[in-house]
């Protein structure tokens, strides 16, 4: 059972055209988009990135997305930028990059997050400077982050206690994007930036972090 039921197709018209394109492709508009509907620009950027991906035709496919990606009045909704990081720092020490786990930390105290959780994050579920409601988005990020996927129903109800569909929507979407960037930055052995690697260095003793493949010699 879903744990966040689909959108109706009709409810999203500034998507009439993705829907059909995706219709057109499969034969059927999949649920997985009329769930990251929730979100309405979030389908019009997955169909962008997987026309790319699959050796389709961007050009092709923008008359589509620019009549998806109207302003989206749900946006005041959004998860804050520290929490966005937060969620990402959880879900890429769950999947072992370093890379991303740098980046994500660093990103994460400069917009205002707290170091003492980067220093905790192990210990989420008992430390004093996460929430409630972090803690259960800590949770499915780690669970999430496993191979295999670990999140449970529980771990949903929990979220759903603290958040609204769309944010849910948003916090699996962040953590779907980072098992993307995990896999590309760990495969590719991506060189990691100075800042980002001289912050991790001093800050992410807690996942006994190193610099690893990641090192720019």
């Amino acid at each position: 059972m879903a744990h966040i039921e689909p959108r109706p197709r009709d409810a999203v018209d500034e998507l009439k055209g993705i829907f059909s394109g995706a219709e057109a492709a499969m034969g059927f508009v999949p649920n997985s988009m009329l769930t990251m509907a929730h979100m309405p620009q979030l389908p019009a950027a997955f169909f962008a990135l997987t026309s790319v991906v699959f050796g389709g035709d961007l050009k092709a496919a923008m008359p589509m997305l620019e009549r998806s990606v109207a302003d989206d009045p749900g946006r005041s909704d959004n998860l804050s930028a520290d929490l966005v990081q937060l969620i990402a720092f959880a879900v890429s020490v769950a999947a072992g990059c370093r890379y991303c786990q740098a980046h994500t930390s660093h990103q994460m105290v400069e917009r205002g997050g707290d170091l003492a959780k980067l220093d905790a994050i192990l210990e989420f579920e008992t430390e004093p400077a996460f929430s409630e409601s972090e803690r259960t988005v800590v949770a499915i990020a780690m669970a999430a982050g496993q191979n295999p996927n670990a999140s449970t129903p529980e771990m949903f109800e929990s979220l759903k206690t603290h958040f609204s569909s769309r944010q849910i929507v948003q916090i699996v979407s962040i953590i779907a994007l980072f098992g993307f960037l995990n896999r590309w930055n760990d495969t590719m052995a991506t060189a990691l930036e100075l800042p980002a690697a001289e912050f991790a260095a001093s800050a992410l003793g807690a996942v006994d972090w190193s610099v690893g493949k990641h090192g720019s010699n």
